[in-house]
């Protein structure tokens, strides 16, 4: 038996076998604002039609035109330019991964750079199809730095660049112009991950517009729905064509795709939620800087349902706040620049306020 394990396990890739998987962490019986999702669920009027919605699915079908559906609505929604196209993923995570195997060249070091911290799987990702991912560190404000950018581009050639606008832990947008002199120098691919669009006062719509080799990317994730796993990419649309030549035939399911024309039908509902999530980020960064005047705190600012926060001792806190009933974001081991940082969803003004009170509870014993 042990014998017959070792050789299942040698067949294995060494490097995968000394990965870490990607953690999620459990949250039951917890106020559960680690992962940016959108806190609100549909009215029970909105409930009940969706339910109907997906018991008239013909879920003894492969995925076909209805997908093809939402891929359009998507386009309308997102007013995608003409020349363009769409391409869906299970989530944006898939279509980072298929963006890695689109670029991945056998025999040859195929690097891929984003600026860091960032989103962990533009690295997770890069490493499964061994290209060599190079981080660039963000100024000390979390700002891109120009110049090491672009002399990373320079000298590496990179076949991928992923900007998150805005970025994930530091919720903030980059400089525009900064950005457009990276896509003129960059020779591949300039990926701009807008997974937090909802909540930013601007979007890269006219950036793609402007650059064939620049890609929008989004998710209905934070649009409000985390559970369905529905992402999309915008871009240039014999580049996408090809892109999309990697993608599972059926990978959004006939019940993702009805949930997803169901929000799309409704988008309203979702643009009032965002608005209140908005409007609750105000409040929260409006009672943190009070705080901050009482007790070691610094928070930075946001243009998504995040704010990222500077503590004394962010494992102390985390812990803290999570005997207390309320579960957050502990960056402060994935970055030298994120030392002593937690990651703060937005909720609703009842989640929002317990945290607030578990925050100042905590850092006024301490």
């Amino acid at each position: 038996m042990t014998a017959a394990l070792d050789r299942a396990l040698g067949v294995l890739r060494e490097d995968v076998r000394a990965m870490h998987a990607y953690q999620v962490h459990p949250s039951a019986g917890l106020i559960k604002l680690d992962a940016m999702e959108n806190p609100f669920r549909l009215s029970p009027e909105l409930q009940r039609a969706l339910g109907e919605r997906l018991g008239a699915v013909a879920i003894n079908r492969y995925p076909g035109e209805r997908t093809q559906e939402l891929a359009q609505a998507l386009a309308a929604h997102a007013r995608l330019p003409e020349g363009q196209t769409l391409m869906l993923g299970n989530g944006s995570d898939e279509l980072i991964s298929l963006l890695a195997m689109a670029v991945c060249q056998p025999g040859e070091r195929v690097a891929v750079l984003a600026p860091v911290p960032g989103f962990v799987m533009y690295e997770l990702s890069s490493r499964y199809q061994h290209l060599d991912f190079v981080g660039v560190p963000l100024t000390a404000d979390f700002e891109l730095d120009e110049a090491a950018m672009l002399a990373a581009i320079a000298e590496l050639r990179p076949a991928i660049v992923y900007l998150a606008y805005p970025n994930n832990p530091t919720a903030n947008l980059w400089d525009d112009a900064v950005i457009e002199r990276i896509a003129q120098a960059a020779p591949g691919l300039v990926v701009m991950d807008e997974a937090y669009q909802p909540f930013a006062a601007r979007d890269s719509m006219a950036l793609m517009a402007r650059h064939p080799q620049v890609l929008v990317m989004r998710t209905m994730s934070k649009f409000g729905l985390a559970g369905v796993r529905i992402g999309y990419m915008m871009g240039n649309a014999e580049l996408i064509r090809h892109i999309d030549k990697l993608r599972p035939p059926y990978n959004v399911s006939v019940l993702n795709a009805e949930a997803g024309l169901f929000a799309l039908e409704h988008a309203e509902v979702y643009e009032r939620q965002a608005a209140e999530l908005r409007a609750e980020r105000a409040k929260l960064q409006t009672a943190l800087a009070a705080l901050a005047r009482t007790v070691d705190l610094h928070a930075y600012p946001s243009e998504g349902n995040m704010i990222l926060v500077r503590v004394p001792d962010a494992n102390r806190l985390h812990a803290d706040l999570k005997a207390r009933g309320v579960l957050v974001k502990n960056v402060s081991g994935m970055h030298p620049l994120l030392a002593r940082c937690l990651r703060l969803t937005v909720g609703t003004p009842d989640e929002n306020a317990a945290m607030l009170a578990a925050i100042e509870a905590s850092l006024t014993s301490s």
